[in-house]
């Protein structure tokens, strides 16, 4: 499903954008700012297009649902790949939880 996949890319930007800048804490601010801008652009221009296909088949709340996963599972690979970081037991629960959340939010339809 395309509203799916244009999701994950956007995500993968904006996480880019939002935290890859964490590594360089010596670079100027107003520099971080640009090139985080830079990379958020084409966050836009694919999330933009997967609410419009997405709105009709899904609700907006069901997208919104969705976007906040897939946004979870993006970070936690870039953490783990960019960073280092472990997924502790606890992040898996917490991911566990918002799995829930989408079982819940398209229950019913």
């Amino acid at each position: 499903m395309w509203t799916i996949v244009l999701l994950i890319g956007s995500n993968i930007f904006m996480t880019l954008a939002w935290y890859g800048h964490l590594k360089h804490r010596s670079e100027v601010l107003w520099k971080v700012i640009a090139v985080s801008w830079l990379i958020a652009l084409p966050e836009y221009c694919l999330q933009v297009p997967a609410n419009r296909l997405g709105y009709g088949r899904f609700t907006a709340y069901q997208l919104k649902i969705v976007q906040e996963v897939i946004t979870l599972a993006v970070f936690a690979v870039f953490a783990w790949l960019y960073f280092g970081e472990p997924v502790r037991w606890n992040y898996l629960a917490a991911f566990g939880c918002l799995m829930g959340a989408v079982v819940f939010t398209f229950w019913g339809r």
